[in-house]
């Protein structure tokens, strides 16, 4: 064997650290934009808030259950081994094949995205509305160049060691908090009386807000869509709390620490997801949170706490945590491909670790991909594609809770997921309602999510058959250290 194949991942990170990956994982650029979208569709302060506590509720009760999954399989890739351990190795690959194509790769060009979208209000030749490279059939913009630049960037650190993208995670998740905070304690200090009665007098009205400020009607099971509906932008914005389970060997006591930064990180960030959304309710009218330019409601809020200064003030909280955040979505991500790999079910090379102890070839692949999203797709587009099939991968995730404790009873579990079998019960059934509905309301995005998902069965097989990737070796070598 060479040194690359027989280097271990090494365990590093603290509770700290592992943490701030959950937090800085979920919080990226969907607070200061989604809520605009989720008011156009429910009309209402009280129905805004419905969306992000049922949405709090699903984050909570998921991060709860898979620490149950975490402590019995503290191994590197998380999610996947956990679907492979309850269902087969076809289902884990349609997850990591999901991951690959349009999960990770597609949310880090989102984040990467946004982060150039607000840095173009401090330098506006880099504007999304320009147009940097015109290849005829298409074009492409200094943001788009931007985020691409700063993936690259961000895997370059990352393939250097796990230390330096600690580093990064801990400091941007830790500024990114002190400035939500304090975002959200100067607009509740300066809110404004008037528009917060406004906006609570009819606080039960469910109803699409149109532009006049006037507030439609919706049948009652085109409430249940809109509502689905809403939540695209709510579960995105909270999405990727999961990712400290793809780095299980690099954590440090992963067993206790995992299941325990899933709830802290979970918990910290719902509370923040709330009050900021209470903030927007008393600073801005509900047409001006609906209608924000181009959805930016933090920039409109900030504008009206802080004045013009606001724009600046916002721009710079953007940056800081979609840095942050991608940071964590691409430290983590090439750890998924490392277990494929390792079963034979990735390019076999994804399965070495370089000299600096990580994935160097996945993390290549990864950005490569997340590059190629960033100029074929807007954000919202890939926003809702991303929704539906990672709430579909939670279920079946949450559901092997059910099969491994018929399965392998006798299985250590050093934790037991909390309020079972009631919670993962709810959380199952409230997300196959959002994943119905959103088939049906939001079909255009959806489907495409679905169908790349689907298309993973022939390329597992193709894969089994030897076209691409070798037999795994007869050792598991997902036994890493830690």
């Amino acid at each position: 064997m060479t040194e690359k194949e027989t280097t271990q991942f090494k365990p590093s990170l603290k509770l700290m650290d592992a943490t701030m990956l959950v937090a800085g994982s979920m919080i990226g650029s969907g607070i200061f934009i989604v809520s605009a979208d989720i008011t156009r569709n429910v009309g209402s302060a009280g129905w805004l808030l419905v969306v992000w506590l049922i949405t709090g509720f699903m984050t909570l009760t998921a991060a709860l259950s898979y620490g149950e999954l975490s402590a019995m399989f503290p191994k590197a890739g998380g999610q996947y081994i956990y679907l492979k351990e309850a269902y087969n190795p076809l289902i884990s690959f349609l997850y990591g094949w999901s991951f690959f194509t349009v999960i990770q790769t597609a949310t880090i060009a989102a984040v990467g995205v946004a982060f150039a979208k607000f840095t173009a209000y401090l330098i506006p030749a880099l504007s999304e509305d320009l147009v940097a490279i015109d290849l005829g059939f298409f074009t492409i913009s200094p943001a788009q160049l931007l985020a691409i630049g700063v993936i690259i960037l961000l895997t370059y650190i990352n393939n250097r060691g796990v230390n330096g993208g600690k580093v990064i995670q801990t400091t941007f998740t830790v500024a990114k908090l002190l400035s939500l905070f304090g975002l959200i304690a100067f607009g509740l200090f300066f809110l404004d009386k008037g528009i917060w009665k406004t906006n609570w007098e009819n606080m039960w009205v469910l109803g699409p807000l149109s532009s006049n400020g006037s507030i439609g009607s919706y049948t009652t099971f085109a409430a249940f869509g809109a509502i689905a509906a809403a939540m695209v932008g709510s579960i995105f914005s909270s999405d990727s709390w999961h990712n400290v389970t793809f780095i299980a060997g690099e954590i440090k006591n992963p067993s206790r620490n995992i299941g325990l930064s899933l709830a802290l990180g979970t918990i910290i960030v719902t509370v923040l997801y709330i009050l900021t959304n209470v903030m927007y309710t008393g600073v801005l009218s509900l047409n001006d949170i609906a209608h924000a330019d181009k959805d930016r409601v933090a920039v409109s809020a900030a504008n009206h706490i802080f004045g013009t200064a606001g724009t600046f003030i916002i721009a710079l909280m953007i940056m800081v945590s979609t840095f942050g955040c991608n940071n964590g979505l691409i430290m983590a991500g090439a750890r998924v491909y490392y277990s494929m790999a390792k079963d034979g079910l990735f390019f076999k090379k994804v399965g070495m670790l370089n000299k600096n102890a990580v994935p160097g070839f996945g993390l290549w692949i990864q950005c490569i991909f997340a590059c190629l999203w960033c100029i074929s797709g807007k954000y919202g587009d890939l926003l809702d594609m991303i929704s539906f099939v990672v709430v579909m991968f939670y279920m079946l995730t949450i559901f092997g809770i059910f099969i491994l404790r018929k399965k392998r009873p006798e299985a250590n579990r050093p934790y037991k997921a909390f309020g079972y079998p009631v919670l993962p019960i709810i959380y199952i059934v409230m997300g196959l309602a959002f994943c119905i509905l959103l088939i049906i309301f939001k079909p255009k995005f959806t489907w495409p999510g679905l169908i790349i998902t689907l298309m993973g069965i022939p390329v597992y097989y193709l894969i089994k058959g030897g076209v691409v990737a070798q037999e795994p070796k007869t050792k598991d070598a997902l036994d890493v250290k830690g």
